[in-house]
């Protein structure tokens, strides 16, 4: 007698099977992407993922451990049945023998992706949030070891926010949250990190920076914000006061890191708090030429401009062309020394110049004993932080720093056109 063999429950073209084998592959994208996060991230995911799939409260811890149930559950039955078994019938076991599933829903992709985004960032600002800071920070700084680089850290806060909220309320204040945000996203290299640590803190994580970078960093941040919130109409400045601390120079700790970098925050705010009369920030723009500079040239870009923000300052050696006393500078030099800027001489690229300070009136560069600059000269200025930028340059002076030594210091001014 013959028997029939039984239909197959769904045939290869059958919809409903297509869409079971699109679930599946969904949950098995789930349990790839969750194997990439780290822990405290994956507990966060994983407990709003169980709400929105069975209408569960679960702990962070909890659901970790659910999770891990459910990953060995479907090993066990794989094994005993000695076929593939879906994720969606382990959590189903796991969670139906825990009294835990109630209602299913089988949640979309673009959802899973708003859960992952929810739990890294910041909802107002879109920065990364504390959780993710504290991560990177640990990541970042076992690198720098490592691999024995620099790491800087900044630590930054909007100075009289508060004052904001209770004038102008908290909507205004908001959008000088978002807008501090936009300026760091604006500014910061690819490589660098920005985090929303708290009410109006802010973090940076700058690898493979020193010192002198980072500072200059936020001194851009804090003058291109100030321009930035002119559109709010504020009766005050609303500013960043930032503290900068080094891996490895000041610590090689996460704690003590961040305990300098927040010292020095406050003693820049206390040194600003009453700054004086003649002190003024000024706007910076993007790394862009001026409109009326020629074509191939431009004058240095208000990228460049320097605030007058306290900074130590390098005193020029003696020579017999120094300036007269009663001459006073018109722009605050900056000292640029181990900052890896340079300038290389147009035409001949090979030709370069060491840059040690800067102001927005011209530079100065430090080049070998026997290279002749001409009284005029075009140069492409390098910085760590900004693009190239063409420069025409007249030489002011020179002098050399002692007797013996092989490098001249060229005073030069910019020319304008």
């Amino acid at each position: 007698m013959n028997v029939e063999s039984p239909s197959p429950l769904f045939s290869p073209t059958d919809p409903l099977r297509s869409q079971s084998n699109a679930e599946d592959s969904f949950l098995d994208l789930l349990t790839e992407t969750l194997g990439n996060l780290d822990r405290p991230v994956r507990g966060q995911f994983l407990q709003k993922f169980f709400n929105s799939m069975a209408h569960v409260e679960l702990t962070e811890s909890l659901s970790l451990e659910c999770w891990e149930q459910i990953l060995s559950r479907r090993l066990e039955l794989a094994g005993s049945l000695f076929k593939p078994i879906s994720l969606k019938a382990a959590i189903v076991d796991v969670l139906g023998g825990t009294n835990f599933l109630r209602v299913p829903v089988l949640m979309e992709y673009g959802e899973l992706k708003k859960l992952q985004i929810n739990a890294a960032t910041d909802a107002l600002t879109g920065l990364y949030n504390r959780r993710l800071f504290e991560e990177y920070f640990n990541k970042e700084l076992n690198r720098a070891k490592r691999y024995h680089q620099q790491l800087a850290v900044l630590i930054m806060d909007l100075h009289r926010l508060k004052e904001v909220n209770d004038r102008f309320g908290h909507l205004i204040g908001d959008q000088a949250l978002q807008t501090a945000a936009a300026t760091l996203r604006k500014t910061l290299r690819t490589s660098d990190y920005a985090f929303r640590i708290g009410g109006d803190e802010f973090a940076l994580l700058l690898p493979q920076s020193n010192r002198e970078q980072a500072t200059m960093l936020g001194r851009r941040l804090r003058a291109n914000f100030e321009s930035a919130t002119l559109p709010l109409k504020l009766d005050f400045p609303l500013t960043i006061d930032y503290g900068v601390s080094v891996f490895a120079d000041d610590g090689d700790q996460t704690e003590v890191l961040l305990r300098l970098a927040d010292e020095r925050l406050y003693q820049l705010k206390n040194a600003t708090r009453n700054p004086a009369p003649s002190s003024r920030v000024v706007p910076l723009e993007t790394a862009a030429v001026r409109p009326s500079a020629p074509l191939g040239m431009a004058a240095i870009p208000d990228s460049l401009r320097i605030p007058a923000v306290p900074a130590p300052m390098v005193a020029a050696p003696a020579s017999s062309s120094t300036r007269p006393m009663s001459e006073t500078r018109k722009w605050e030099r900056v000292s640029l020394f181990g900052a890896r800027a340079y300038v290389v001489l147009a035409g001949d690229a090979d030709k370069t110049a060491r840059v040690v300070d800067l102001s927005y009136g011209g530079v100065a560069l430090l080049a070998d004993a026997g290279t002749e600059l001409p009284l005029t000269f075009q140069a492409v200025l390098h910085l760590p932080i900004l693009p190239p930028v063409k420069l025409s340059l007249r030489r002011v002076n020179e002098s050399r720093l002692s007797e013996g030594e092989p490098h001249l210091r060229v005073g030069c001014a910019l020319i304008r056109r």
